[in-house]
């Protein structure tokens, strides 16, 4: 864990609406848990321009019981997920593709034998919160925790964030067919609303077309340290 009390916070921040997240209304009962190679595939086939935008991303759908990437299940690949009227589904977009992503409302997706009819959709502007959450970074599966922040810290150093305050995750592996993809999640906190965003727009590593490497608001990481004590 890194931890650093030092800020240095800008007043008067307006949150840009050049990358945006879209939220789409779900008619599906269930999902597979691990459905990040099958979902990633229904969507690119609906809108193959995902995979060359740099700013746009594929959220993983979740519920309430997986935990927010903190709580890992006992065998990921029988279980399932449960979806409910509220669940949506995200995309991070940027603005200029947002029509182009609206046009995949009334369509019907197959994830992995699952029905998935998308319904209407909704856009939300990033978010300011000074903690920021990414559900799944991708890793080796013999990096440690250590190695893992301090390559971490690398890359927000490389786009202008200090690293103040970050907490590791638990570790994920995701199937795929050319074999799993080793994830971690990650949380950076003290962000100026700056920063957040900045770190939304642009992620940390490859395989957000996968739901890697995308950030999204978190309660803090007090919450989380709690959680993890339980």
């Amino acid at each position: 864990m890194f931890w650093n009390d030092e800020t240095d916070k800008k007043p008067g921040f307006e949150v840009p609406e050049d990358v945006i997240d879209l939220a789409y209304r779900l008619n599906c009962p269930t999902l597979p848990l691990d459905h990040a190679h099958a979902l990633s595939s229904a969507l690119l086939a609906e809108l193959p321009w995902l995979e060359d935008e740099p700013h746009a991303g594929v959220h993983l759908v979740h519920c309430a019981a997986s935990g927010n990437g903190w709580y890992r299940p006992q065998d990921a690949s029988s279980e399932l997920l449960h979806l409910s009227k509220r669940t949506r589904m995200r995309l991070r977009l940027p603005r200029h593709r947002l029509d182009d992503a609206r046009e995949l409302t009334g369509k019907n997706l197959d994830v992995a034998g699952h029905p998935l009819e998308v319904g209407k959709s909704e856009v939300f502007l990033l978010s300011t919160q000074p903690t920021q959450f990414a559900r799944y970074i991708v890793t080796s599966e013999d990096v440690d925790e250590e190695q893992f922040l301090e390559a971490a810290a690398k890359e927000l150093q490389a786009i202008d964030i200090p690293c103040r305050k970050m907490l590791c995750g638990i570790s994920h592996s995701m199937a795929f067919p050319g074999g799993p993809v080793f994830t971690r999640s990650l949380m950076v906190a003290d962000l100026d609303p700056e920063q957040a965003v900045r770190l939304q727009q642009v992620g940390l590593g490859e395989g957000r077309t996968i739901g890697c490497g995308l950030f999204i608001p978190h309660k803090g990481i007090k919450a989380v340290k709690e959680t993890n004590d339980k």
